[in-house]
């Protein structure tokens, strides 16, 4: 353990100290390394010092015999908190969560190899087995700590069983808040356009900023779709199995068109094993970055794809592709073809014909006062030998009854999710606020000892949906309670999706859905 320790400070000097001085010291020198440190503080800045990897792995070699087998029950949380603790005390950075992130994260990338190093590791794995490159690029983006495994661990998961499957659930605690400090000094720094957003692939390898994180750590793959040049890249918050995010090399908007279901299908083409799905190119109905063309995919499968077909749609045309309205919340047509060529046609067809379909007897208008409302959430993916495409019908119409959406999460459910239902959500994952998880702890509290809700600002926002529900459950103590409130917790997302969806799932939603269909 001491050897390791000796290990981890002589990194963090390739980090902090000029080379032309580190070329001069003997690394198991402790004492004059530190005695350097604190004769040369002021001459040292975390933000214009660096390391080259050559250097870093040198003074590793000679720093120590230890082997191979035996780092791997490093602690990588503990040493790294080890290590910025020290920086903190030596006065090297603030004493935040921010400062700590753009710092440790430059520790981490003296141990990374060069981007062109990863790039061809991937495609040399690719060539035996496209899963096997996702694999190790996955691994990578984990024990680089660009995905912190420990911050992960702390969401909340869980499942909730509906008539339309099993619903997943997760109370998202992996993104850090800043503090009062980091937000005070993000106000100072110097406005910057680069990189414009989280997505830009400038971002690989980006030091960061009080106000943008760091990515010294991450690691782009560059894959074409569509004969133009797009990254791939996992998502650091992995809200599901090998979240991954396949962006535009060019800040341009999303925007759904034929081209969009051309790229998700070669990127399916390209990755057999992930899926692959896009955020709708309009407001309320979007994703949270609409500002640069981007789609999310990964290793998993999610309750929207395992709805079975509820009524099997014939269009004329495409009498050879199989289509149907899924049995799920939203308004969900799955068409099912071997030729996804296929697929992309009928796609931009119904594309076309959604955004300029109006039903008042059903409320949906294609605009109102030329503002477009009509859009789709795509998602392909493999099914065996079969390519699949579910289109998610949206629209982003707004009233005085409901100014947020009328398909946007109804007020009465606000207390819980507010925020726009997006591809993730639209495929059956619930992405909580981090709030959720103290308001359901000081809920069990007040229900089990009887206590007034209404009387605690905190959780006052959730008494009248305690009050609805609380009469079903009999006998409810500690051992019980938490399930109980993500049992309903699930319920009321069940409800968000429902309202979410533009044809409700009764036969008068049907019936217009299905004058829609004919009209293909």
């Amino acid at each position: 353990m001491r050897q390791l320790r000796h290990i981890i400070l002589l990194l963090c000097l390739t980090t902090l100290c000029p080379k032309a001085v580190m070329a001069q010291l003997v690394p198991r020198d402790i004492p004059t390394i530190e005695a350097y440190i604190n004769d040369h503080k002021k001459q040292r800045s975390l933000l214009l010092a660096r390391a080259t990897l050559e250097e870093s792995n040198a003074l590793l070699h000679k720093a120590s015999k230890v082997t191979h087998r035996e780092y791997r029950d490093i602690n990588l949380e503990e040493v790294l908190n080890a290590l910025l603790d020290e920086a903190v005390k030596r006065n090297l950075i603030e004493d935040s969560v921010v400062y700590r992130d753009l710092f440790d994260t430059r520790l981490m990338n003296c141990l990374m190899p060069r981007p062109a190093q990863v790039q061809n590791e991937f495609w040399s794995r690719y060539e035996k087995d496209p899963q096997e490159a996702t694999d190790y690029f996955y691994k990578l983006s984990q024990d680089s700590d660009y995905i912190r495994r420990y911050r992960v661990k702390k969401d909340q998961k869980w499942t909730v069983d509906s008539e339309y499957g099993k619903i997943d659930i997760t109370i998202n605690l992996s993104k850090p808040e800043k503090d009062p400090k980091a937000i005070a000094a993000a106000k100072l720094v110097k406005s910057s356009s680069y990189p414009k957003c989280l997505l830009c692939p400038e971002n690989e390898g980006y030091a960061g900023r009080a106000n943008h994180p760091a990515r010294e750590n991450h690691r782009i793959i560059p894959i074409t779709v569509n004969d133009s040049p797009w990254g791939f890249q996992y998502s650091p918050y992995v809200y599901y199995n090998e979240h991954c995010i396949v962006f535009n090399s060019q800040h341009v908007p999303m925007k759904i068109e034929k081209n969009t279901f051309i790229k998700l299908f070669d990127f399916v083409k390209l990755f057999p094993h992930y899926f692959l799905g896009s955020n709708a190119d309009l407001p309320i109905v979007g994703g949270s970055i609409l500002s640069h063309d981007h789609f999310q995919g990964g290793h998993y499968t999610f309750a929207m794809a395992k709805a079975p077909i509820e009524k099997h749609v014939t269009i004329p045309g495409y009498e050879d592709v199989e289509a149907g309205i899924v049995k799920w919340p939203l308004s969900v047509l799955r068409i099912r073809h071997k030729n996804e060529k296929r697929l992309i046609e009928l796609a931009t067809h119904v594309l076309e014909a959604w955004r300029g379909y109006t039903d008042e007897s059903a409320f949906i208008f294609a605009e109102t006062d030329g503002e477009p409302h009509n859009t789709i959430t795509p998602i392909a993916r493999r099914s065996g030998d079969m390519f699949e495409l579910d289109l998610t019908l949206r629209n982003n119409i707004t009233t005085d009854e409901h100014p947020l959406g009328v398909y946007h999460p109804h007020a009465e459910y606000h207390h819980i999710k507010k925020e726009n239902i997006g591809l993730i959500e639209v495929m059956g994952l619930a992405v909580l606020p981090a709030r959720l998880k103290e308001e359901l702890e000081l809920l069990a509290e007040y229900i089990l000892e009887g206590k007034d809700i209404s009387s605690n600002e905190k959780i006052e926002k959730h008494a009248a949906w305690v009050a609805e529900f609380l009469p079903k459950y009999d006998n409810l103590d500690k051992d019980n309670i938490q399930d109980v409130l993500r049992k309903e917790v699930g319920n009321v997302f069940v409800h968000v999706l429902e309202d979410a969806g533009v044809y409700k799932c009764t036969a008068e939603g049907r019936e217009a859905f299905m004058r829609f269909i004919n009209k293909l």
